[in-house]
């Protein structure tokens, strides 16, 4: 593909609708191309400088959107669609989406301006704002991308005793079908095999695994890759080897990938870790789910089918649906039923910054050392290192849950504001007083010992809270529990927590509290 972008269809010199089409929205069958008439409407891509700074972003993070953007414009014109798109690096860039919004509606006058539902509030605020502001409306079509509409989901909260995902994914999965018998019941006779999905590899480590699918630069991608090369020179993450899915036959190729090679094994070990290996048996679809390259719908498909054929076990099948069909669906429906005042959430009342190694990857503690080196290289980590290595440090430091969303927004290829908040204020940092998980996700050093090879080569001994060898996690643990243990007394899934801290004396929790201490100053310096 040319990484021409000069030539693209003009756009008629009056609209009648203006399309927006936002980078995490590169759907072709997105709500906006409904009735599309290219002798009177006109998509507009914007690549806004704001984007890109306002938070400090990964260089590969950085590259995937733009590249992902541009190759969908091309493949837009292709199609004889007109555009207008504006290029960070072209020669009329724009500062920010809402300012690009307002260019086009003074050059073209567009009767009607429309956008799939963002899925960042701060997008749509802005968005919004822009359109009123010019006099024109803006239509937040509805994201057919997601398999449970926001409309369905408000049903579903609405004045409920309970919000549990559990609820939610078993409504789901009967009204989709997926893994049910003929007479109502769950295939399996379960609904989850979570019970299964937590073995650690052993002595013996993952073994073989297969290498995921690499797409290496065309010129569009090299283009880019230049491009922030010299902008964004100070970003955090590193650029070289960049090979991420930019277009949706990459990311086809890639689910086709996860399902022959890496879904078989994936529920065994879903929740093991293991140094060195970034990917394992996860699938790494997220960041093409996320930009729209693929439909959960097929994605859930392609796992049931090969469940069907007897090409995966139902454990892995099951759980790679539930993450989707339940949880991906979920947070998206927490996250518009409890915003913009679910970004203000913090629970257990945090007030610490994100460590600064958190941004260089570089400290002695083997686990955090593995997970950080992943996302600086890669900028991906899975499910179980965000949540129970880089997320655990985070809560037991006291990080801000906010300030933790945004280092996560930052790092993550696949982070938007969606799916990004719920899962990192509220199930990793328990943020939210309990509305995305009833307990906090609190453990010490033994949870990561037993579930991965990191403490062998540690420093560190995860038995120990105190003296020149105690574990930061279980130091944190300890003094975590203490510092909110009238919080969490209410809480019968912390009842073996807080009785195993009861057992510590008083001069043992004052210890503790010193080499917590200790530890906190060697972090600030």
């Amino acid at each position: 593909m040319s990484a021409d972008l000069s030539a693209l269809p003009d756009p008629p010199q009056k609209l009648r609708r203006l399309c927006v089409v936002l980078g995490d929205q590169l759907d072709a069958e997105s709500a906006v191309f409904d009735a599309f008439d290219p002798a009177q409407d006109a998509l507009l891509l914007t690549e806004a400088a704001e984007e890109a700074t306002y938070l400090a972003q990964h260089k590969k993070r950085l590259v995937l959107f733009f590249a992902a953007m541009r190759h969908f414009a091309l493949e837009q014109a292709a199609l004889g669609r007109p555009l207008i798109y504006r290029r960070l690096d072209g020669a009329a860039p724009a500062a920010t989406l809402a300012e690009s919004l307002i260019r086009a509606i003074r050059d073209f006058d567009p009767e009607e301006i429309r956008v799939a539902q963002p899925g960042d509030h701060r997008v749509l605020t802005a968005l919004e704002a822009a359109a009123n502001g010019a006099g024109k409306p803006l239509l937040a079509l509805e994201d057919r991308h997601f398999l449970v509409s926001r409309a369905r989901f408000a049903d579903w909260f609405r004045g409920r005793k309970r919000i549990l995902l559990e609820d939610f994914y078993r409504a789901e999965r009967k009204r989709a079908g997926w893994l049910m018998t003929e007479d109502g019941q769950p295939v399996g006779g379960a609904w989850n095999f979570d019970k299964d999905n937590r073995k650690s590899f052993g002595a013996e480590g993952p073994g073989l695994i297969a290498p995921r699918p690499r797409f290496e630069p065309d010129p569009v991608t090299r283009e880019v890759i230049a491009m922030v090369r010299a902008r964004f020179a100070a970003a955090p993450g590193a650029i070289d080897g960049f090979a991420e899915a930019v277009t949706r036959a990459d990311a086809l190729q890639a689910l086709e990938d996860f399902i022959a090679n890496r879904l078989p094994r994936f529920g065994d070990h879903q929740d093991a870790m293991a140094t060195g290996h970034v990917t394992l048996n996860h699938s790494r679809l997220s960041t093409s789910l996320n930009l729209k390259l693929l439909h959960p719908r097929e994605v859930c498909e392609a796992a049931l089918a090969a469940y069907a054929a007897g090409r995966a076990p139902l454990n892995a099948v099951e759980g790679f649906v539930r993450q989707i069909l339940g949880w991906r669906e979920y947070v998206r429906g927490i996250y518009w039923s409890l915003m913009p005042a679910y970004a203000q959430r913090n629970g257990l009342g945090a007030g610490e910054t994100v460590p600064a190694f958190f941004w260089t990857g570089e400290t002695e503690m083997a686990c955090l050392a593995d997970g950080l080196g992943g996302v600086m290289r890669e900028g991906y980590a899975h499910h179980i290192q965000r949540l129970m290595v880089m997320g655990l440090f985070m809560m037991l430091y006291g990080a801000r849950p906010y300030a933790a969303h945004e280092w996560h927004m930052a790092l993550y290829l696949d982070a938007i504001d969606w799916v990004s908040l719920p899962n990192v204020l509220g199930m990793s940092q328990h943020g939210d007083e309990g509305v995305v998980g009833s307990k906090p996700y609190a453990a010490s050093g033994a949870y990561i010992d037993r579930m991965s090879d990191h403490c062998a080569g540690c420093p560190y001994d995860p038995k120990q809270a105190t003296g020149p060898k105690a574990c930061p996690f279980t130091t944190l643990y300890w003094s975590f529990l203490e510092r909110h243990e009238d919080r969490f007394k209410p809480n019968m899934r912390m009842r073996m927590q807080l009785a195993n801290l009861a057992r510590k004396d008083a001069e043992e929790r004052k210890t503790i509290r010193q080499a917590e201490a200790a530890l906190r100053r060697r972090l600030t310096v």
